[in-house]
């Protein structure tokens, strides 16, 4: 058996459009998860006509995901950061403040598309960071950076429902740490800025987190928990972010760049990180939804 789920943006989902759909594929019963946001039907096979229904509800704004039935709510949740967690891509946000926020800018977006070598571009751009204070971070944090929608009641309704929560990113562990904490994450995982009397010295510690660490992440904390990839909801955004989720039993990826869009098992375009619950037969009376302390 599959399942059929159809995520819009609140209020703009149309049951006609998905009753038209249901009958099509001959799907069964239409169950509501949010009234005009999302809704799922079971099918027993897959329908020959998934990807263009896909492109031409894209176009409508829904997204689309069909999945297997079984095993769809998961006991892991590996998160990038930049860009899925949050809104912004922290190193970004420091070149900013250090003056060289359209030249980094330019190769954070060719990195993230699969179009330079992650490594290499993470050293060339922290590079570019030299001699700011190390103090910067925490205003960045505090006037910069801004959560997902949706990351909160994604992180509680998972771990109020026995998961494991990871925050793995190639960014930094002084970023990493805050969100990790104002969101609830069991772990996080990230590279190090290297300072000295307070100042960046433009370099990171090694070895780096990219795109080999993230699936090692997934390996050892499947390992450690007894679980298998299978079992993992891997979100993000970037290319770095491909290998886990193609590994991951569902990967998807959220609002994410275009190479990683046509590499990735699930696509999410109109959806927030509340898109992740109603993969997974979530309804929104299930979610949970808590209090989130500031960032710093």
């Amino acid at each position: 058996m599959y399942t059929a789920t159809l995520i819009a943006k609140p209020g703009t989902l149309d049951p006609a459009l998905l009753d038209a759909l249901r009958n099509a594929w001959g799907g069964g019963d239409l169950v509501w998860l949010s009234p005009d946001e999302a809704a799922e039907f079971e099918m027993s096979v897959l329908p020959d006509t998934a990807a263009s229904s896909w492109t031409t509800l894209q176009d409508q704004g829904v997204d689309l995901v069909i999945q297997p039935r079984s095993s769809r709510r998961k006991k892991v949740l590996l998160a990038d950061m930049d860009s899925t967690m949050i809104q912004q891509e922290c190193i970004d946000e420091l070149a900013e403040v250090a003056g060289v926020g359209t030249q980094v800018k330019e190769i954070t977006a060719r990195a993230m598309n699969g179009e330079l070598d992650f490594e290499g571009a993470l050293i060339e751009r922290v590079s570019l960071l030299k001699d700011l204070p190390a103090s910067v971070v925490n205003e960045v944090l505090a006037q910069r950076i801004t959560l997902m929608p949706g990351g909160p009641a994604l992180l509680a309704t998972m771990k109020a429902n026995g998961a494991y929560t990871a925050l793995v990113s190639g960014g930094f562990t002084a970023f990493t740490q805050a969100v990790a904490a104002a969101l609830g994450f069991d772990e996080n995982r990230a590279n190090t800025l290297i300072e000295e009397r307070g100042v960046l010295v433009g370099d990171i510690t090694r070895p780096i987190l990219g795109r080999d660490a993230k699936v090692q992440a997934l390996d050892e904390i499947t390992a450690k928990h007894g679980y298998h990839a299978a079992d993992v909801l891997a979100v993000g955004d970037g290319a770095n972010d491909l290998g886990m989720l193609q590994r991951a039993g569902s990967g998807v990826a959220l609002h994410a760049k275009p190479s990683v869009q046509a590499q990735a098992k699930i696509r999410v375009n109109h959806g927030d990180l509340t898109a992740l619950l109603y993969l997974q037969g979530y309804s929104k009376a299930d979610f949970v939804t808590p209090e989130v302390p500031p960032l710093v």
